[in-house]
């Protein structure tokens, strides 16, 4: 029985050396020097390329900002909180994203008021809106959000890096404002209840199919800033991850885009915000939840409902429950 084993063994270490490339015996030439072993070439491990975003249409780079600047279907929407006057995209309209949030009552604007912005921007149904910023993104998805939820889905694009890309990029700049919309638009706003929540819904509803994501500071999220708030903390079991995480900061070129799909799909999936489940994002006014709203969008998720009152609301209510 030894016997046997050990020619198996033997058997088995010759095979196990073939595999691996045990190099033969050293020949010997006619001159008696050992004959070269031919030259194996490393493989080197592929480059793997960088996946995009499922909704990459979402996103607008500079090239496609300046070919379609003066495209009659196309409206620029310029969301800056100053600057507009010194110079902007050619083309590009002022707009204040402040005026579609009804602060009194925490929500965003009626359909009605809605509807009467847009149409006298000349805003058809059919009509592509490029939006922009300084390049954060803050204003321009708030813009964003408020499109998607009246109606206009799929019609809206962020330049990527806002106004700082169109710099860097070189491109030239105008100071002069587009004329008024010759004509209303025919765009007709209509709310999708699906993507937006409410405190009622918040506080009746069984969470166990949602995440709860708070994009406020970790500083807001804990309670120890109030930022003018009666109560500071979070809403239970909601989990925290500031929306400015999602934008590269310190970019080489100081343009402040959009961080890779790997990285954004890693960093939410790492914290339970995955696409089986319905994502509610909230801040202080939905103004950084609509950022992350988009952020989901860019990665390909669905079921995205903002809580639009948001913490202006929870925190100063007197029948909320909070947690620290």
């Amino acid at each position: 029985m030894k016997t046997k084993l050990s020619v198996a063994a033997l058997l088995a270490l010759a095979v196990l050396a073939s595999a691996c490339g045990t190099k033969p015996a050293a020949t010997t030439t006619n001159a008696g020097s050992p004959a070269a072993a031919p030259a194996v070439a490393e493989k080197k491990p592929e480059a793997k390329a960088p996946q995009t975003y499922p909704n990459a249409q979402l996103l607008a780079d500079v090239k496609w900002a300046e070919e379609h600047a003066k495209d009659a279907n196309v409206k620029i929407l310029d969301l800056r909180a100053k600057g507009y006057e010194q110079g902007h995209i050619p083309g590009a309209i002022a707009f204040n994203a402040g005026q579609l949030k009804d602060a009194k009552n925490n929500t965003i604007v009626g359909k009605d008021k809605f509807t009467e912005i847009f149409q006298g921007l000349g805003l058809n149904s059919d009509t592509t809106v490029l939006l922009y910023d300084e390049g954060n993104s803050n204003g321009a998805t708030r813009v964003f959000y408020a499109l998607e939820y009246y109606g206009h889905k799929d019609k809206v694009k962020l330049l990527n890096g806002g106004y700082a890309a169109w710099q860097a990029a070189g491109k030239d700049v105008s100071t002069d404002a587009p004329a008024a919309a010759a004509a209303k638009g025919n765009f007709n706003a209509v709310p999708n209840d699906k993507l937006i929540t409410t405190k009622e819904q918040l506080q009746k509803n069984d969470l166990q199919g949602c995440v709860l994501l708070d994009v406020r500071s970790s500083k807001e999220f804990s309670g120890e800033d109030l930022r003018g708030n009666q109560n500071g903390g979070h809403l239970k079991n909601a989990v925290n991850k500031e929306w400015s995480e999602s934008i590269e900061q310190n970019a080489a070129d100081g343009v402040p885009k959009f961080k890779s799909y790997e990285e954004l799909k890693a960093s939410f999936e790492k914290i339970g915000v995955v696409k089986d489940k319905t994502v509610i994002p909230y801040c202080q006014t939905n103004v950084r939840g609509a950022h992350t709203y988009f952020t989901l969008r860019l990665l390909g998720y669905s079921d995205i409902a903002p809580y639009e009152g948001s913490w202006a609301e929870w925190g100063n209510a007197g029948d909320t429950e909070i947690v620290k």
